[in-house]
This record gives structure tokens, C-alpha cells and sequence, in this order.
């Protein structure tokens, strides 16, 4: 018996865990919210060289809080991370938060890509249009999840076509657990082979969630085939893993750590001085089940393979962004 998806194959199939998108795209930016019903353990593992995140530190197994009320991903770069303020300020008016002596404080981590060279409207001046989108995007999460050219990869590229937002998901056939992954693809790296049909995740393919992957053709070529003239912190593919097996800080961190290989499955190149790649995990120990070493092992593994298959179905879903064509106009060799 195998993994199976979920009945939704996105995150959402995770039991606590709901997601808002918000974009807009005559800025061609948007924003993603990650929203627990109870507050969820939490772990991350930062693999890229430029990375732009908040909330980190506190998700080392070695410090102290354990909760996490909520997760952002944002466009925008540094202006992005305005959305997880914006996020933080909501809750605690709605007293969803941390107590600390008295006051209610809202743990809300967050990672940002950079997408303000894609020809959108970013004259914004003083007032970055994140903590809106940020809300919007709250108010968003009992909304049906779309995936593609919303959210946080709204504005996305991943190599030399549009990026997006993608998600994936499957239920241990050991365990019962299910594992999910969503992933906002702004890599440096290409998402599939020169044959420019075959996405590199290609043998993930779980019930024809890839439109029904071909084999990929003529000799693999291993020369780095990147964006033009790459730029430090220009990148980023930034996202989450989830389950409802009860984790640890640190047996999150572990599946964060483990999902990251999936980035390495479907980009190529990934985690280079040009990106800032960061995966967070959650966990909303809805399952009742003992967490062994090799229960984890099987969680980090489908953890991994949901990342892959997230990012193929991020590319897959994306529409053309500007001059840069989507994966699938470029397939059929430009013909829309």
C-alpha cells in the first residue's frame, strides 16, 4: 500500500490548517497566510544564501515557545514583511496569541521572496501595499485554495518561466498521518529539463496532478541553465510542511530540514548565494500516535516528495508573468 493524496491534494488536507491568498497583480506581488485553528508546534530550516524572514530564532528547538498562531509568506522582499505585522496585530485584537503577563502576543513567523524587478507597479511610496494584502489574505482563509499566479507567487519566477504557488499532499499508509506541503517557486534554478516539457518532479506524479508528465528527452545536460545576470537576494522559493502527527520543536525542525531536499528534486540549481530558501513545518497533533525515529523518517520523506510535487504544480498552475512565458505556453512552444 502507498501514499495517496489527500482528498484535496493541497495543505489544506492537513486537519487544522486553513490558508488565505491575497494578491494584486498591477503590483504583481501578493501574500499568503498560513492560519492553525489551535496554535500548531512549529520548526524551520533555512538552506539559501539571502534569505528574508522574522520570527526565526524563537522556532529553535532550544528556546523557549512552542506555539505558532499563524505563518506568512510574502512577496515584496524586505517591504513584505510588513504582512506578517499586519497579521500579528489581527489576531491579537481577536486575543489569539501568546499570554504573556497579561498582554495576549501573537507568534507569527514569516519568510518574503523578491519580486520587485517583474515590471509591476511598485511605486507605493510610503505605504507598501503588505499589511492590506496581509489581511485580505486572512479574511481569505476559508476560502477554497487556488493555486498558481496568487499569493505570495503572485509575482514569481522560477528560472526562465513564471513561478508560482503550489501545494501537494498524502496520507501515510503507516502511520494514517497526512503530510502537505505549499511553496511560493521564485527560484534562480529551472524547474524542469532542457526539453523544456518534462518538469524535473516529473516521476512524483501522483494521479495525474502534473497533466500527465512525459518521459524527458535526449541526454541530460549538466551545464546550470539560470536567470540572466543573477543578483544576490533576487530569488527565494519559501514555504511550509504540515502534519497532524504530534512533532516535537525538534522533530518539526527535522521534517523542515528533510523537506528541503525536495526543493533540490525539482530546481535546479537551488539554495545558491542567490536565493534565500526557507522552509517552515507544523504540526497540529490532531492524530494521537507515538512519534519514533523511523515514524519521523517516513514523515520527512513525504514531506520531501510533497515539496516537489508542490513546486511542479506551483510552475504548472502559473500564468505568464509579463514578458516571461508560464511552463505551459512555453510547452506548447509559445502558441498561448
Amino acid at each position: 500500500m502507498s501514499a495517496v493524496p489527500g482528498p484535496s491534494n493541497t495543505i489544506c488536507d492537513v486537519p487544522g490548517i486553513r490558508v488565505g491568498n491575497a494578491q494584486d497583480f498591477r503590483v504583481r506581488s501578493g501574500v499568503t497566510v498560513v492560519l492553525p485553528e489551535r496554535p500548531a508546534v512549529g520548526g524551520v530550516d533555512v538552506r539559501g544564501g539571502a534569505p528574508g524572514t522574522c520570527e526565526i530564532e524563537l522556532l529553535d528547538p532550544a528556546n523557549s515557545v512552542t506555539e505558532v498562531h499563524a505563518l506568512v509568506l510574502s512577496g515584496g522582499s524586505a517591504f513584505g514583511l510588513d504582512a506578517a505585522g499586519a497579521v500579528r496585530n489581527r489576531l491579537a485584537a481577536r486575543e489569539v496569541g501568546l499570554r504573556v503577563a497579561g498582554a495576549v502576543v501573537p507568534i507569527v513567523p514569516a519568510a518574503i521572496l523578491f519580486d520587485l524587478a517583474n515590471g509591476g507597479d511598485k511605486e507605493w511610496g510610503e505605504t507598501p501595499p503588505y499589511r492590506a494584502l496581509a489581511l485580505r489574505a486572512l479574511a481569505a482563509v476559508d476560502a477554497p485554495l487556488e493555486l498558481g499566479s496568487v499569493g505570495a507567487g503572485a509575482g514569481a519566477r522560477a528560472g526562465s518561466v513564471a513561478g508560482g504557488l503550489g501545494s501537494a499532499s498524502a496520507v501515510c499508509p503507516v502511520t494514517g498521518c497526512t503530510v502537505a506541503a505549499l511553496i511560493a517557486v521564485n527560484s534562480m534554478g529551472e524547474p524542469g529539463f532542457p526539453d523544456g516539457r518534462t518538469l524535473f518532479a516529473w516521476h512524483l506524479e501522483q494521479a495525474g496532478e502534473m497533466g500527465g508528465q512525459p518521459l524527458p528527452s535526449g541526454p541530460i545536460d549538466l551545464e546550470l541553465r539560470t536567470k540572466q545576470s543573477p543578483s544576490l537576494g533576487a530569488n527565494t522559493t519559501i514555504g511550509v510542511v504540515a502534519t497532524d502527527a504530534p512533532l516535537t520543536k525538534a522533530e518539526a525542525r527535522r521534517m523542515a530540514i528533510m523537506a528541503q531536499d525536495g526543493l533540490a528534486v525539482s530546481l535546479r540549481p537551488i539554495h545558491t548565494p542567490f536565493d534565500g530558501d526557507t522552509i517552515f513545518a507544523l504540526s497540529t497533533g490532531r492524530r494521537d500516535l507515538t512519534v519514533t525515529p523511523e515514524v519521523l523518517m517516513r514523515l520527512g520523506a513525504l514531506a520531501a516528495d510533497c515539496t516537489a510535487r508542490a513546486v511542479a504544480r506551483g510552475v504548472l498552475a502559473a500564468r505568464p508573468l509579463g514578458t516571461v512565458p508560464s511552463w505551459r505556453e512555453r510547452a506548447r512552444g509559445g502558441n498561448g
